[in-house]
């Protein structure tokens, strides 16, 4: 069955705000493939080519794309089938002012660096493998990640740079292929966007970039009506773990709204109270840092498939 292409060059955004114009309208339950361009929008090519400062435009996400039958209080399963580089180099890189250790003296701000993809058909050379990227000299495996993914937003609009409720500028390691994400429909149609995505990244993101390249992506949208549980934030499952994810301003405000909803669907799910569900929450969940240098951080929360299942 051939599935509908929706390229970055059909629309893209810099913003997640509560009016959206779709570029496309996807029918309940329709595969689409979705290409992006890396966050730079092509501008950084060689080792020589540098960021000065961070761009007002950053984070090109293709879209929106409307989901019919979607309406407020719905949720938005995004089942992310594959993602695939779809150029022949990464770019890794800092800027002055941002990153983990932006007031480094010993770290050059602005720095780049070129990563070469080696096998993997991005290449050229036409393999099915991942391969990987080339880092001084060091090959580093691709797995690719989805930087930037989300939908319109309840109230507030909100720069593709930073993460929320609606999703964002999430950079986290499971959104990608093999993982179903689950966003809250704060308007009608939901309006997905993505982009921002990385050949490879370290949970944190550190440096404020992984490799940034351009992408496809497959995915399966659907709408779920009437949920058991209705998410405030984005929730994944990677298939061997449920997790919940949370934006902040500090890593502690965020580490508190992931294990929040986390015992929202405890409770559901074992019938549990909610003392019981963050007594049990300590015993089997695990916090992890997605990542730590955007305008807000973002944390979640993962409890195994064997104690935990989504209410939809």
């Amino acid at each position: 069955m051939t599935r509908e292409v929706v390229s970055h060059r059909d629309g893209h955004v810099y913003e997640f705000g509560p009016e959206m114009d779709p570029v496309y309208e996807a029918a309940d339950g329709e595969s689409l493939t979705i290409e992006t361009v890396d966050s730079l929008n092509g501008e950084i090519r060689e080792e020589g080519d540098l960021l000065d400062a961070i761009p007002e435009e950053v984070n090109a996400a293709t879209g929106p794309i409307a989901v019919a039958g979607a309406s407020p209080g719905d949720v938005l399963a995004v089942e992310i089938e594959d993602v695939r580089v779809a150029e022949d180099r990464g770019r890794v890189l800092t800027a002055p002012g941002f990153g983990l250790l932006q007031d480094d003296p010993d770290i050059d701000h602005p720095a780049t660096r070129i990563t070469e993809v080696e096998g993997g058909g991005a290449d050229g050379s036409g393999g099915d493998a991942a391969g990987t990227i080339d880092f001084e000299g060091i090959d580093v495996p691709i797995e690719p990640v989805i930087g930037t993914i989300g939908v319109a937003t309840d109230e507030e609009t909100v720069s593709t740079l930073t993460p929320d409720d609606h999703g964002g500028n999430l950079d986290t390691t499971d959104v990608t292929g093999g993982t179903t994400v689950y966003f809250p429909v704060f308007q009608s149609g939901a309006m997905l966007a993505m982009g921002d995505a990385k050949a490879a990244m370290a949970d944190g993101e550190m440096c404020g970039t992984g490799a940034e390249i351009a992408t496809e992506i497959d995915v399966t949208l659907s709408v779920i009506e009437d949920p058991a549980v209705s998410p405030d934030r984005p929730l994944l499952d990677t298939g061997d773990a449920v997790k919940t994810l949370a934006s902040a301003e500090t890593m502690e405000e965020a580490v508190e709204l992931a294990n929040g909803d986390m015992l929202d669907l405890l409770t559901h799910h074992h019938g549990f109270s909610r003392t019981e569900a963050y007594l049990f929450s300590s015993l089997v969940g695990g916090l992890e840092i997605s990542q730590v240098v955007d305008p807000q951080v973002t944390a979640r929360n993962a409890v195994p498939s064997d104690h935990l299942s989504l209410p939809f």
